[in-house]
């Protein structure tokens, strides 16, 4: 079972169970099922689910806080928010599965350096985001816990002490890169016609990740045929016009080749009859 599908059965399911739960103290556990999971990694559609208000304002109000933190947050932002308090403690799976969403977090950012198609994340940084002491726990984890589970794909160049991603998984959207990403395809909408092809190469990729948002892929979609209609118009009246011009050319040369015997004959002494002069077609 690929990825993908093992997630949207996963948050199908989770989804219908905290739609089915009343009480506060059985969602708080189910949060706790869903953040310790080994293989779900998305967070915003169980987050949706209008009866997690129940939590606000109970005891265990915190467990939506959690859940908020594993949609879009980071280890490094659980350290600051259990320093002040307003976080429980995590158990290990939770820990673990935390660091491996902070991972995704880190190889989608713009701080990395950016080479080719691949993002280089240097190993001082991720042990310092992920509170990993030594390089062997660095990569024991990267190994282990990141391409074994199948979020991320890449190398380590302990040369470089860096670790080359060249696929990672990606998380639930923030509401500012739902932003970034509108604003992007709609930049896209201004391309010249010969970047159509590039953007519906891309269209599938960039579908995955706003499955929110159908009407602006609709709105996309229907640009992009029309501009691969303004090309072919664009192609068929520019044929025409090469047509007539070639038309010309040749018209052109005839009448300059007819001119160029006229003078010849007339240089060579040759009078034409008068009355054959008045018959001649007219050209």
């Amino acid at each position: 079972m690929d990825m993908e599908r093992k997630q949207s059965e996963l948050i199908d399911h989770f989804v219908k169970e905290a739609t089915a739960l009343d009480a506060a103290a059985p969602l708080a556990d189910l949060i706790l099922e869903a953040t310790a999971h080994p293989s779900l990694f998305a967070f915003s559609e169980i987050l949706s689910v209008p009866n997690l208000a129940k939590l606000k304002g109970t005891q265990y109000a915190s467990s939506l806080y959690v859940l908020r933190l594993f949609a879009c947050g980071t280890w490094s932002d659980y350290k600051c928010k259990r320093n002040a308090g307003s976080l429980p403690v995590l158990v290990p799976d939770q820990v673990r599965k935390l660091k491996q969403l902070t991972v995704l977090t880190l190889a989608e950012t713009e701080k990395v350096l950016v080479t080719y198609k691949l993002v280089v994340l240097p190993y001082d940084q991720l042990m310092e985001e992920l509170d990993v002491s030594n390089v062997r726990e660095l990569e024991d984890f990267l190994i282990n816990e990141c391409m074994y589970a199948g979020i991320v794909r890449g190398k380590l160049d302990q040369l470089r002490r860096c670790f080359e991603v060249q696929f990672a998984a990606g998380r639930d959207l923030r509401p500012e890169q739902l932003d970034n990403m509108i604003q992007t395809l709609s930049d896209c909408l201004r391309l010249p016609n010969f970047f159509v092809h590039s953007i519906r190469l891309h269209l599938g990729d960039i579908s995955c990740r706003l499955g929110t948002s159908d009407g602006l892929l609709h709105l996309i979609q229907e640009k992009i045929k029309w501009a691969d209609i303004m090309s072919e118009t664009n192609k068929k009246h520019k044929k025409e016009i090469e047509d007539k011009v070639e038309e010309v050319k040749k018209s052109l040369k005839a009448d300059l080749d007819l001119r160029g015997h006229e003078e010849s004959f007339s240089e060579s002494g040759g009078m034409m009859d008068y009355e054959e002069d008045r018959v001649r077609p007219k050209r």
